[in-house]
C-alpha cells in the first residue's frame, strides 16, 4: 500500500509542534478512525439483533443456540485482537485500517444472504458470526494508533472519543436494524419475509445497509489517515508487555469495566426478550448511553485522576448489579431498566478512564500495544457474558445467578484498583510516579 507521506517527524509532547501542525494531523485521523471503529462495532454486534428476529421468519434455533450465535462474535473478535494489537507496529496506522475496516463488507454480504433461507444450516450461521468477529479485533488496533497521535495531557479525552463513539456502533446497530427491516430498501437483494401476524419485514437488510458505508470510510481511511514515523516495532519488541505486572492489573481493571459494556450489549436484547418481550425494541438504549458516557469518563479522568474515577465506577457497577437482581425476581421492569442502564452508564465511564489509566502508566510504545493488549481479552465479554447469562437461564430459569459472578468481579476489581493505584498518592495522570516504571 502506498506510504502517506504528509508527516515526516512526530512529537505532539512539544507544544510548539501540536499547536502548530500536530493538532491539525491527529484530529483529521481521530475523525476517520472514529466511523471506522463505529462500522466495526455494527458488524460485531450485528447478531445481538438479528438473532432475536430468526426464530420469527422460519429459523428453528433452541434459545442456547441463539444465545451462542449472539456469543461467538465476541470470542472470535477478542482473539483477534491480539493479532491486531500489534498490526499498527507491524504495518501501520492508516494502512491497517484500511485493510480492517474493508473486509468488514465480507461478513455483511453473508449474513445479508444466509438469512433469506430459514434452511441455512446453524454451521453456516456459526461461521458467519464468527466473521462477524473481524470487527471486533479493530478496536485493540484502532486505540493503538490514536495513542500515538495525542501528547499525554489529552490522551484520554482522545480515546474516549474515539472508542465511545466507536462503541456507538453497537447501539446504532440495535437502533437502526428495526427500523430498517420494516421498508423494502433492499428489496431487490432479496423478498421479504412474512410473520405469523401476516407482516413483512426485510431482515437482510441488516446486514446489506452497511456494505456502502463501510466501502466509503475504507476509502477516507485511504486517502485521509497516516502511518506516523518511529513507530514501527516488531511483534517481539512490543511483546514484552506481558512481563509487566502492570499490564495484568488493568487488564482485569478493563475486562471488568469494557469488558460488561460489550456483554451486557450483546445479551441485553435477548435478555429483554426472555424477562419482558413487550419492551425488547428498548435495547438500544443500555449500548448508547455506555457509548455515550465513554469520553465523558476520559475527560473527567483526565482533571480528576482515572483511578479515583475508576474506583468509584465499581462502587456504582456493584449497586446496579444488586438493583438488577432484585427487580429481576420482582418483575418490575422499571426498576430493572433503570438497574442495568446505571451498570451501562458506569460500564462506559469506567471504559473511559481504566483507559486515561494506561498512558500514564507505561511509556508510549509499551502503552500502545498495552491498550491493545488488555481490550483484547475484555472483549471476551462478549461472549462470555452471554453464554454465562445462558447457562443460568437454561439452568435455573432466570438469569440472576450470573450477576452474583459479576459483583464478585467488581469487588474485586475495586480491591486491586485500591491496592496499587488508589491508596498511593494519585496525580492526575491517573497513577503514583513510582508506577511510570510499569515493572
Amino acid at each position: 500500500m502506498k506510504k502517506s507521506t504528509r508527516i515526516t517527524s512526530w512529537n505532539p509532547e512539544d507544544q510548539k509542534f501540536w499547536e502548530s501542525t500536530g493538532k491539525r494531523h491527529a484530529k483529521r485521523n481521530l475523525w476517520i478512525s472514529v466511523p471506522s471503529l463505529m462500522l466495526a462495532f455494527v458488524v460485531w454486534q450485528i447478531w445481538s439483533v438479528v438473532a432475536v428476529r430468526l426464530n420469527d421468519i422460519g429459523f428453528t434455533y433452541t434459545e442456547e443456540q441463539l444465545f451462542t450465535l449472539a456469543a461467538i462474535p465476541g470470542l472470535v473478535g477478542a482473539t483477534l485482537r491480539f493479532f491486531y494489537t500489534f498490526a499498527v507496529g507491524k504495518f501501520g496506522g492508516r494502512n491497517w485500517t484500511v485493510i480492517s475496516t474493508a473486509i468488514l463488507a465480507i461478513p455483511a454480504i453473508g449474513i445479508g444472504m444466509a438469512v433469506q433461507n430459514p434452511d441455512t444450516p446453524f454451521s453456516m450461521m456459526l461461521l458467519l458470526a464468527a466473521l462477524c468477529g473481524l470487527g471486533g479485533g479493530n478496536f485493540s488496533s484502532s486505540s493503538s494508533n490514536m495513542s500515538y497521535f495525542f501528547p499525554k495531557s489529552e490522551k484520554g479525552t482522545a480515546l474516549g472519543i474515539n472508542g465511545g463513539l466507536g462503541n456507538m456502533g453497537v447501539s446504532v446497530v440495535q437502533f437502526v436494524t428495526p427500523l430498517i427491516i420494516a421498508t423494502s430498501t433492499f428489496a431487490f437483494m432479496g423478498e421479504g419475509q412474512v410473520l405469523s401476524s401476516g407482516e413483512t419485514i426485510w431482515l437482510h437488510n441488516a446486514a446489506f445497509i452497511w456494505v456502502i458505508p463501510i466501502a466509503i470510510v475504507s476509502i477516507a481511511a485511504y486517502f485521509g489517515m497516516d502511518n506516523l514515523p518511529n513507530t514501527s516495532q516488531s511483534a517481539k519488541e512490543q511483546f514484552v508487555i506481558v512481563k509487566r505486572k502492570h499490564t495484568w492489573i488493568m487488564t482485569v481493571l478493563y475486562v471488568a469495566t469494557f469488558g460488561s459494556f460489550i456483554g451486557y450489549s450483546a445479551a441485553f436484547p435477548l435478555l429483554l426478550r426472555s424477562q419482558f418481550p413487550e419492551h425488547v425494541s428498548l435495547a438500544f438504549l443500555g449500548a448508547l448511553l455506555a457509548a455515550a458516557a465513554r469520553p465523558v469518563g476520559g475527560w473527567i479522568s483526565d482533571k480528576l485522576g482515572g483511578a479515583l474515577v475508576t474506583a468509584w465506577v465499581f462502587i456504582v457497577m456493584t449497586v446496579g448489579a444488586l438493583g438488577v437482581v432484585y427487580f429481576t425476581n420482582a418483575k418490575e421492569f422499571t426498576g430493572f431498566l433503570v438497574s442495568f442502564l446505571i451498570l451501562f452508564l458506569a460500564s462506559g465511564i469506567g471504559s473511559g478512564s481504566t483507559f486515561q489509566m494506561i498512558p500514564s502508566i507505561f511509556p508510549a510504545k509499551e502503552a500502545a500495544p498495552v491498550l491493545g493488549f488488555t481490550a483484547a481479552f475484555a472483549a471476551y465479554g462478549s461472549y462470555f457474558i452471554p453464554q454465562l447469562f445462558g447457562w443460568s437461564t437454561s439452568t435455573t430459569g432466570s438469569p440472576v445467578t450470573a450477576f452474583y459472578f459479576f459483583i464478585a468481579v467488581y469487588v474485586l476489581s475495586f480491591g486491586l484498583n485500591w491496592y496499587f493505584y488508589q491508596r498511593n498518592k494519585i496525580d492526575k495522570k491517573g497513577t503514583s510516579p513510582s508506577v511510570h516504571k510499569a515493572s
